[in-house]
């Protein structure tokens, strides 16, 4: 099935290249080797700034000037869909033993789709770039290549390609392999000198005057520079005194990733080492585009986290960084705005400098601490939880992955609410639908109510700040208090408002409906946006950040009903129930009020916030958690270093699993005959002794 989905992705690449006319397809590689591109022309590779690689990478692509234009374009892309194949299939091999049969089996379909999806891959794809071609030849010299000097080789093409990869001779070096580190250096001296012999002006160009092509391309201070030169101009630092620093972060830089590069080499990480030095080389280079950040995504073979809840933190992570752009990630606000700006490049300093990678030594390099789960409670229906494996999780979520999901999910949602619209004439036409019908049930208290609350000027001030204000703010507070104190509970409620939502998604796709103000002949007053102009044919738009055709059903009261339905449940006194349910009753009168919404869009925001709660029942089961008895409590199953020493890798053949050490005996009275151990539950006094 995974290679089906590779095949997939394969096709739609195509597919999506086809289509496109021909000059917007292989930008970059038009501007190289079109009819007016400038390995066409005479005179030098650099005097349009639209070619940006080495010299000797003009001198390989020199020949393919010669071929049709559009068979070329095919032809690139799919050898550019091969290298990534390839790339994910030695990727896949170099896992650091061991390696289970599983793991094999997926390793290599699952690589190659991370790979396609990932943004780096995406854009090399879609511009025509070569910046694949040189992760492929490293990892093609460390791991598959058989000789010093044929690792050496094909290293040094790499560096050719792209000078800053010739860090990777300085991990060679170290790591013991100094033939091939010397081997590495010679081969990137000797291509260096065929297109200096051979093109002795661009030569010039490139590596004195632009200082090995820092000034070409788009401007450095771009957020496509995803390097510390270009982090650093955009945060005002120009002339010497950015030079300086800029240098002086490289160097320690390279001091601390190379040194743990070394580490993880030593360790048998041997992958991990190289997506280490080729997060180093992103820093580090004067420019780092987006189709070269490739070797941040290597990184995510890395294991992070002692306990197995947080052990696929820092894989989402990454994967979130790399197959995302910056302004899904995080909101648009001021104080964030430099991280997001700079997301890639974060990325890269953290696994280069910062993340602790475990080795393979650690007793927890095979079995985490467990993660602690909850004992079900029986549910009213048999077949309730529809999804046994869907367990419940005691500990608190991870912090950083959290709001991470949530800014990705909310981004998704208002992208896919935006596109959710059939125009002007079909959102009239429901709205006039549900306009009559709400007359037939005698509920069409809409034009009363604005026009009521329009004639208190306080009253109205009220709605409108707080139809504006609290929609998000209510909900985030009961989130950010149920993660701090009871975070079971937090779970199985970001599932019911979560599933509410898309089902709300749903509801906006496929009834648009003008909300009474954008009515026209109707006579509702917009007390929140102003008068519409209706003479114009997209007032209803209003903006181009949000659908304003997105009313049924409306979430302003859903998600006011689900923070009602959620304090009602959760509260502990009877003030704060009663407190909690004011919300709601305020959000409708709100929405109802100021024009934004029908009476029946409130209904079908209760509807999706019921079937939200009933679809999260179904699957997970229901939300009581039944505590461990003094019968559940043995003891834990967290390794202890310092007792049970795990051997060392080099003592363990590599084909053979590193042992985990074994659990200590339980106590006496700790557990009944025929009773096993349930994962991470502590040592407690049980039947007066411990």
């Amino acid at each position: 099935m995974l290679w089906l989905v590779v095949a997939a992705l394969a096709v739609r690449q195509m597919a999506a290249l086809l289509r496109q006319p021909p000059g917007e397809r292989l930008t970059d590689l038009e501007t190289w080797i079109g009819p007016d591109g400038v390995l066409q022309v005479t005179g030098s590779l650099y005097d349009t700034g639209r070619f940006t690689g080495t010299p000797f990478a003009g001198l390989v692509l020199k020949p393919l000037t010669a071929s049709a234009e559009q068979t070329l374009g095919v032809v690139w892309t799919f050898g550019s869909l091969l290298l990534v194949a390839a790339l994910g299939i030695v990727a896949a091999r170099a896992l650091p033993a061991p390696v289970s049969r599983r793991t094999m089996l997926l390793a290599a379909p699952v690589a190659i789709t991370l790979l396609m999806l990932s943004l780096p891959v995406r854009s090399a794809l879609h511009l025509g770039q070569t910046s694949i071609l040189p992760v492929l030849l490293v990892l093609l010299g460390w791991f598959v290549a058989r000789g010093e000097r044929t690792s050496g080789v094909l290293i040094g093409l790499a560096a050719a390609l792209q000078p800053a990869v010739l860090i990777f001779a300085a991990l060679l070096w170290l790591t013991g392999r100094r033939r091939a580190a010397a081997t590495s250096g010679a081969a990137f001296a000797g291509c260096t000198a065929l297109a200096w012999a051979a093109m002795p002006h661009d030569s010039w160009t490139y590596w004195l005057h632009h200082v090995a092509g820092a000034g070409l391309g788009d401007r450095p201070d771009s957020l496509a520079n995803q390097s510390l030169h270009g982090a650093l101009l955009r945060l005002g630092l120009e002339g010497p005194a950015e030079i300086v620093v800029f240098l002086a972060v490289a160097a320690a830089v390279c001091f601390l990733g190379l040194r743990r590069a070394v580490r993880y080499a030593q360790d048998g990480q041997l992958l991990l080492a190289v997506a280490v030095t080729g997060c180093v080389v992103v820093a580090v280079s004067p420019t780092a585009w987006q189709h070269q950040v490739l070797w941040v995504l290597l990184a995510v073979v890395g294991r992070v986290g002692k306990r197995a809840s947080d052990r696929l933190v820092w894989p989402a992570v990454v994967l979130l960084v790399l197959t995302l752009p910056g302004k899904m990630l995080l909101p648009n606000i001021g104080a964030v705005i430099p991280v997001r700006d700079n997301v890639l490049l974060i990325a890269a300093l953290g696994a280069a400098c910062v993340a602790p990678f475990l080795p393979r030594s650690s007793p927890y390099w095979q079995r985490p601490v467990p993660t602690d789960y909850a004992k079900p409670v029986a549910a009213r229906w048999r077949r309730v939880p529809l999804l046994p494996f869907w367990r419940r999780v005691l500990t608190r979520p991870n912090l950083l992955l959290e709001l991470l999901l949530i800014r990705v999910v909310y981004s998704a949602y208002a992208k896919v609410r935006l596109l959710a619209t059939a125009g002007r004439p079909t959102a009239e036409e429901h709205g006039r639908q549900i306009h009559s019908i709400e007359q037939w049930l005698h509920i069409d208290i809409e034009h009363w109510a604005n026009h009521a609350v329009v004639e208190i000027n306080w009253l109205r001030e009220f709605f409108d700040y707080y139809y504006s204000t609290f929609h998000f703010l209510v909900p985030l507070a009961i989130l950010g208090v149920l993660y701090v104190r009871r975070p079971a509970d937090y779970r199985w409620v970001r599932s019911s408002i979560g599933f509410a939502t898309l089902l709300a998604l749903v509801g906006f796709w496929l009834y648009p409906l003008a909300p009474p103000r954008l009515m026209p002949g109707l006579g509702f007053i917009d007390t929140v946006h102003g008068v519409q102009d209706f003479a114009k044919p997209d007032y209803g738009t209003l903006t181009s950040m949000t659908n304003q055709y997105a009313a049924m059903p409306s979430l302003h009261f859903g998600w006011s009903l689900w923070c009602g339905v959620v304090i009602v449940m959760l509260a502990p006194k009877l003030w704060m129930k009663a407190l909690g349910l004011l919300h709601p009753l305020f959000t409708v009168c709100a929405i109802v009020a100021t024009g934004n919404h029908w009476v029946l869009d409130a209904a079908g925001g209760a509807v999706v916030v019921g079937l939200g709660f009933g679809l999260t029942y179904v699957l997970s089961g229901p939300r009581a958690l039944r505590q461990a008895s003094s019968q559940d409590v043995v003891p834990s199953l967290e390794p202890v270093p310092s007792l049970q020493p795990v051997p060392s890798p080099e003592s363990v053949p590599s084909s053979e699993p590193v042992p985990a050490p074994e659990p200590s005996p339980a106590p006496s009275g700790a557990s009944g005959p025929g009773e096993t151990p349930g994962p991470g539950r502590t040592a407690e006094k049980v039947g007066g002794k411990p």
